[in-house]
């Protein structure tokens, strides 16, 4: 019986199909179906190029801040050379504002330099050019020199000069009174005439009289000129210093 089942178990099983020819199934026909394809997860895949974008962007940020530090650091790094320099030789000629600033010496300046002036008043002179207060009183110097009674140009450039001078006296002698300021220059020979004033003296015998003559005007002078005052007559001038005086200053 046993045997017999078996017979039946081995016999093929045959599947009738009316318009089909019918397969025969075997061992080696009835195979396991294949699975099915899986389909991808977009999902995943933007997560991932999302993430690829990040991290590119921190990364060019990291660069730009790293190119800033070493940025930063060279410019410091000159600074520095450039604090040393100074700071090893501080001259006058190399002390920008913003190297003093830098170094600390604006602090304590020697002095600041102003304007470029002199204004000398009258003193008692016996001859020609006149000989002038360069200290005292309203006198000052400052930038421009004054030696062997004339004022000498420290800079070229444009200078207002002027010039004061009071006469008076008693007599009538004098017919003409003058007043010149002239300059001299290595680059020329003699005297060269700034400036001249010239009245008629008109007064009355044994009484006081007084005259005031006034220069003033703008030039173009070159350093080292030397400028002086004539008059026509060294005992007719008063040597008061709110009345005759002679000064320039640079534009």
């Amino acid at each position: 019986m046993h045997q017999q089942n078996l017979r039946y178990a081995q016999q093929p099983v045959f599947w009738m199909n009316q318009h089909e020819r019918p397969v025969i199934l075997t061992h080696q026909t009835m195979q396991p179906t294949p699975p099915l394809p899986t389909f991808p997860d977009f999902r995943k895949k933007r997560r991932k190029n999302g993430t690829c974008i990040y991290l590119a962007l921190i990364f060019l940020l990291v660069l730009l801040a790293l190119a800033g530090v070493g940025l930063g650091t060279y410019k410091i790094i000159e600074l520095q050379k450039k604090l040393d320099e100074i700071k090893q030789f501080p001259s006058d000629a190399d002390l920008s504002p913003s190297s003093a600033k830098l170094t600390g010496l604006e602090k304590y300046p020697e002095k600041k330099e102003g304007r470029l002036a002199a204004h000398v008043t009258g003193k008692i002179s016996q001859n020609l050019p006149l000989i002038w207060e360069d200290q005292l009183g309203y006198a000052f110097t400052a930038g421009i020199q004054y030696k062997n009674r004339g004022l000498i140009v420290n800079k070229t450039g444009l200078h207002f000069l002027y010039s004061s001078i009071y006469f008076r006296g008693s007599d009538c002698h004098q017919k003409e009174l003058t007043h010149i300021v002239y300059k001299k220059s290595s680059r020329y020979l003699g005297e060269i005439k700034l400036m001249e004033n010239k009245e008629d003296h008109n007064c009355i015998r044994n009484n006081m009289w007084g005259r005031q003559s006034y220069l003033g005007a703008v030039f173009n002078l070159t350093i080292y000129d030397v400028l002086y005052v004539n008059v026509s007559s060294v005992s007719l001038v008063s040597f008061d210093e709110t009345k005759t005086f002679f000064g320039l200053y640079k534009l």
